[in-house]
């Protein structure tokens, strides 16, 4: 403990930061309440995440021999044992890396780290945007380098086990190079104008702020199909003619204008399958994994399209769109307001409020919380899927084409078929499987009663 001002104050000084700390302008990481509630939800968010994977792997133990209903005669015992080995891999993995994640967080956080970098910034004379760049540049590139190993052992380890990978160590580094020069131009470009605004601009920069990053966020929807995802994949019209009139006559069902309908070389680097639309306004691109082409017929393909058509139909785009926004601004405000607060600056070690610092440490502290409102956003995006779904149903014209292709794209893609109620709960942005499928096949029997 140590006196200043009159009040005693608790800090964490233990031999081992010493390297960080001897040449240091800054003081000590203070062990006081918002330290204790910050390590307190941190650990809460931890503890969550892993009771939550481990009832998942135990609910997957119990039912290793029990193929849901829905799926017999399509998955076999042999099938969904590997479904639930892939399943308990990935969830495994996933536990190590994000460990690991979080220890490096604390590290950088609680042994100095943070501190030993800014006052070697602070020493370059760069000013406040120059050093704030510098500052995000070192710390994105410094994760980034840290999750090379992790990246790698999911697609050569996990993904090949399980016969998903093709790709290969070149391309791997190349998506890599892209992705870093691409991120640092895109984030540069956000946190200039950030660091920018919030120089200038003391009480409405985070107003300001909030324009023109949803006025970029829209520019990127729709530069993205057109600059930077050719950046990585090939995009051809696809060279099915008869589909491709099926996919125009679908979407005129829809209500829909379609710019092109692209088959794209997903295959390159995964088995996986799927299929997306992109496009702002009434002028949409459809793309088609080439693997999606060439795993499922022409009625499964139009399903896949018909529930991506019923989102746009639903606007569920914009919805989503409305509601980021609103969670943007009410963000915003609030990062606004703990930028000025001294006492989040001092629990760190800094005795200066230097701002920048503090558009790193405001989302840090409060990402445990944010986290345990995850659930509010699985609901709602399960709940368009399932609006989707209906509007599948109704350009389809019957059920079965959409519970086919479900039951299809979860086996070929080692779904979980049977998770955890909380875990899916919290975590699934779609309905499990089986209960999607379950509903589907509720439908189908309500319109043979009705003809009957």
């Amino acid at each position: 403990m140590r006196e200043s001002g009159g009040k005693r104050n608790i800090t964490c000084n233990p031999a081992s930061y010493e390297f960080f700390l001897q040449e240091r302008r800054n003081g000590v990481i203070q062990c006081n309440g918002l330290l204790i509630a910050f390590l307190f939800f941190f650990a809460l968010q931890l503890s969550f995440q892993l009771v939550l994977d481990l009832l998942n792997i135990s609910s997957l133990r119990r039912h290793r021999h029990a193929v849901p209903q829905v799926f017999q005669g399509v998955v076999d015992e042999e099938k969904f044992s590997k479904i639930a080995s892939y399943t308990e891999d990935s969830t495994r993995f996933g536990i190590v890396a994000r460990l690991f994640d979080q220890a490096v967080l604390l590290a950088i956080l609680l042994t100095g780290l943070l501190l030993w970098l800014v006052d070697r910034i602070n020493g370059w004379g760069l000013g406040f945007i120059g050093g704030g760049l510098i500052f995000f540049a070192l710390i994105a590139i410094f994760s980034h380098v840290l999750d090379i190993p992790f990246d790698l052992y999911g697609a050569f380890v996990i993904e090949e086990r399980y016969g998903f990978n093709t790709g290969t160590i070149g391309l791997w580094l190349s998506d890599w190079a892209k992705g870093m020069l691409i991120s640092a131009i895109l984030g540069g470009i956000v946190l200039v104008v950030l660091l920018v605004l919030v120089s200038y601009f003391e009480a409405t920069w985070w107003i300001l702020a909030w324009m023109i990053i949803s006025i970029f966020e829209l520019v990127i929807l729709w530069v993205y199909p057109v600059l930077i995802a050719p950046l990585f994949n090939k995009f051809e019209p696809i060279a099915d003619t008869a589909l491709a009139q099926s996919i125009a006559s679908l979407m005129e069902r829809a209500g829909l204008t379609v710019k092109g309908v692209f088959q794209m070389d997903a295959g390159k680097r995964s088995k996986h399958t799927n299929a997306y639309f992109t496009g702002i306004g009434k002028r949409k691109r459809i793309v088609l994994f080439d693997t999606l082409l060439a795993s499922h017929p022409e009625q499964e393909i139009l399903s896949v399209l018909a529930h991506e058509a019923g989102h746009w139909k639903r606007k569920h785009v914009i919805k989503q769109l409305i509601v980021l926004e609103a969670f943007s601004f009410v963000g915003l405000f609030i990062l606004s307001v703990m930028l000025n607060w001294e006492l989040l600056y001092r629990t760190f070690g800094f005795e200066e409020q230097i701002r920048y610092v503090g558009l790193l440490l405001a989302p840090v502290v409060l990402s445990p919380l944010i986290y345990f409102l995850r659930p509010l956003g699985s609901a709602l995006s399960r709940k368009y899927e399932k609006e989707a779904d209906d509007v599948a149903v109704s350009l389809m014209g019957t059920p079965e084409p959409v519970r086919d292709t479900l039951i299809r794209l979860s086996a070929d893609n080692l779904a979980n078929l049977a998770p955890h109620p909380i875990y899916a709960w919290f975590n699934y942005s779609h309905p499990p499987p089986a209960e999607r499928i379950e509903r589907l096949e509720a439908m189908r029997e309500g319109d043979q009663g009705n003809v009957g």
